[in-house]
């Protein structure tokens, strides 16, 4: 027999679109909505985050994000020409979506650096982040950014590369991206008086800006800052004069993994 308890049902194409709001519901009907954010520490020499994070309660969907720590930016590697340089590149992406459930734990990496500055004409790679855990294929990660390079040839000259090609389902996850990666080449000699010299590293995609650019146009050489935005890539060395000491290129930012949880 029919009751009122079988009639109440409402489904919503009885309702007006607009007319029921978040703020219209009784507390815990809905979802929590939450970000976890996982970083180093924005200094040089960066180790990154590591650490093992437990699913709350309540749970039932995860979205991971995730960008690899920047590339080192090169040295200066000749002190008596100049040079053309290819920039660090800022740390590749890579996200997935998976369900979970409530005490589920997670072993969450933010990727560090190299932690020294280059001297010699190729910097380091940046380190990779990653996570592992429940509904997780154990490769899921963004790669740490391409090192920068400089080159003292009179005709070998540095060109802007994409360094890495992805297509959705790389490292494991559901979508990936690599940033590019810049390149500059100056005149062929030592090129004081104004001339000016010019390099660029390279940012993280969807989380940081173009990038950082360096220049200048003095007879003189300057080294990289020693910090980068996170998961961009490092400034690298540059020189417009012959006859000084090298400098060094500086290092890339910490990678970041970023978790949103319903």
């Amino acid at each position: 027999m029919a009751n009122y308890r079988s009639y109440r049902k409402v489904s919503s194409d009885m309702l007006t679109a607009g007319t029921i709001d978040p703020a219209k519901l009784v507390a815990g009907v809905t979802p929590d909505y939450c970000v976890k954010m996982f970083y180093g520490h924005p200094c040089y020499c960066t180790p990154g985050c590591c650490c093992n994070w437990q699913v709350p309660s309540g749970v039932g969907k995860l979205t991971i994000e995730m960008w690899g720590a920047g590339g080192n930016g090169h040295g200066a590697c000749t002190c008596n020409r100049c040079h053309h340089y290819r920039g660090a590149s800022g740390g590749a992406y890579n996200t997935k979506t998976i369900s979970t459930s409530g005490g589920c734990q997670y072993t969450v990496c933010a990727g560090g650096v190299y932690r020294c500055c280059s001297r010699e004409c190729n910097g380091c790679q940046g380190c990779s982040s990653y996570v592992n855990g429940y509904n997780l294929s154990g490769n899921f990660c963004a790669h740490g950014g391409a090192r920068g390079c400089a080159n003292p040839d009179w005709s070998v000259r540095c060109t802007s590369t994409n360094w890495c090609c992805v297509s959705p389902g790389t490292w494991g996850g559901d979508f990936a991206m690599a940033g590019h990666q810049k390149g500059w080449s100056g005149h062929w000699n030592c090129h004081c008086g104004g001339a000016v010299t010019n390099a660029m590293s390279s940012g993280a995609p969807f989380l940081t800006s173009e990038g950082v650019e360096t220049n200048h146009n003095e007879c003189w050489m300057r080294c990289g800052c020693w910090t980068a935005p996170y998961a961009t890539g490092g400034q690298g060395a540059m020189t417009s004069y012959c006859g000084r000491c090298c400098g060094q290129g500086g290092q890339g930012g910490s990678g970041v993994v970023r978790i949103t949880y319903v």
